[in-house]
Order: C-alpha cells, then structure tokens, then sequence
C-alpha cells in the first residue's frame, strides 16, 4: 500500500472525525455575516472532496481541486455516489487558471501546509484573489499556532475513528518530528492501523508539514495583494458558538479574506 495521500479511501476515514456538515454550516454562515450569499464555491486542496460534496447538497455550484490524480478520482466517483454533481479539476493550487471566478473559495483541513515556501504562499494567494468575484471570500483553515509553538497542543497526535464496522487508529506524528527551527518544515511521520473483519492492514507514510505563523499569513496577505483579512477564528462556530483564535478552546486558525 502507497503513502496516506494516495489512498484516498484511508485518508477519508482517518479525517472521519470531522463534523464536515456543521463545517459548511458554519462557513456559510460567516458568509452571510459578511453580506455573502455564495451561489459558486471553489475547495482548493480538496482531498477527498468532502466539503465540495457537502456545498453540493446544499444547492451551490461547486468544483473540487487537488494536484493528486488518486484523490480527484475518489472525489469524482464519491459525488457520483452522493448523487450530487462536483466538477473535479487536477491542479496545482499556486499555479490553478480556471478561467472564471467564484463567490467563495475554501482551503481547508491546514492543507496550506503544504506549502512550503513564502514565494509558494504568495502565489497561491495571488491565484486565490484572480478567480474570487467582486466581494468574493476566501476562507483558509490552518493549525493552530499553540500546536506547534504552545506546550500543550490543541491537537493530539493520535486518534481512532469507527466508521462502517472499520476502526482505524491513527497517529500523525511521532514525538520525534521536530520542526525544523530555521526552515520550520517538519517530517510527519504517519501510521494508520485500519482493522475490518477482513483482517489488519498499515498504512505509512512521511509527510513534510511547513508551520505558518499568524504574522507569516498576514505578511503573505500584504505580498500577494488584492485579499484583505476581514475575520479570523479560532474553531469552526457562529453567533454564540463563535470561538475567538486567543480562546484557550480555539484548536484551528481560520481566516477569512475578501477580494480587495
């Protein structure tokens, strides 16, 4: 079996924790707080394609891209699945040129992670701000600074999820993963035990994780123009439920940028 990226049905259930319909909830309502009421939405880094899938049965026109042919696969053929219709593209997410604009753009899961360079960051954001519509939002959900900088992470390391009669333990990381202090890239080392009555089956992988500061993201924002950050949160929740990013219970790092 192949790295965690590319086995998308493995990567799927591992995230099977995420509440990806309360998510949409919640992005959708900061949409509307901010007087946005998407019709189209573009999920950057899509995986799997979940939220996609979820924007889908919500009635939005929504399209899918990844860089891994693997993962758009999976994506295309589970939205078929749900009987609900997500355009796939395979794409890198600093050089995308879709031709059209889009009234939200998501990136979520800390998937900018994966950018491993300020010049990377940069032009992802530039690629963001060509195909968001007038007033158009980008939400990017991050880790949170405390788990990399803090003593006590917001975020274990490890984790099981049962889903369909499979259990599967995971750990993300081992305590020997230190973050590189000059280039701050980090070798995630990842294992997956995924048991059905089939029997067991490891996953395993190293994946390379590049940590973003707050002040690195707003420092991108400036470079790259035409986004302003208009909101930032610390867990996915509105009204009541919102959760500040300097809450000692915010586990995420989630900005909202509008198209300048």
């Amino acid at each position: 079996m192949g790295g965690i990226y590319d086995d998308p049905w493995a990567y799927e259930l591992a995230c099977s924790f995420r509440e990806v319909a309360d998510e949409v909830d919640a992005l959708l309502g900061w949409c509307a707080g901010l007087g946005a009421a998407p019709a189209t939405v573009l999920e950057l880094a899509a995986g799997p394609g979940e939220h996609a899938r979820e924007f889908a049965r919500r009635g939005l026109a929504a399209t899918a891209l990844d860089l891994n042919p693997q993962m758009c696969a999976y994506a295309a053929r589970e939205a078929g699945r749900a009987g609900v219709e997500v355009e796939v593209v395979q794409d890198d997410m600093t050089r995308f040129d879709l031709g059209r604009r889009f009234d939200l753009i998501v990136t979520m899961l800390d998937s900018t992670s994966h950018l491993m360079t300020l010049d990377a960051f940069v032009a992802h954001l530039r690629r963001v701000a060509a195909h968001l519509s007038p007033g158009g939002l980008y939400i990017v959900e991050m880790s949170h600074p405390r788990d990399r900088l803090g003593d006590e992470p917001s975020v274990s390391t490890g984790w099981t999820v049962q889903r369909d009669g499979v259990r599967a333990d995971v750990r993300w990381g081992e305590p020997g993963d230190r973050l590189d202090p000059v280039t701050q890239i980090a070798d995630d080392h990842v294992t997956m035990t995924i048991t059905d009555e089939n029997g067991t089956q490891v996953v395993r992988d190293v994946v390379p994780y590049r940590f973003w500061t707050a002040t690195e993201l707003d420092a991108a924002i400036r470079l790259a123009g035409g986004l302003d950050a208009v909101a930032r949160y610390g867990d996915f929740g509105t009204g009541e439920d919102t959760v500040a990013l300097t809450d000692p219970e915010a586990w995420r790092m989630i900005t909202i940028l509008r198209g300048a």
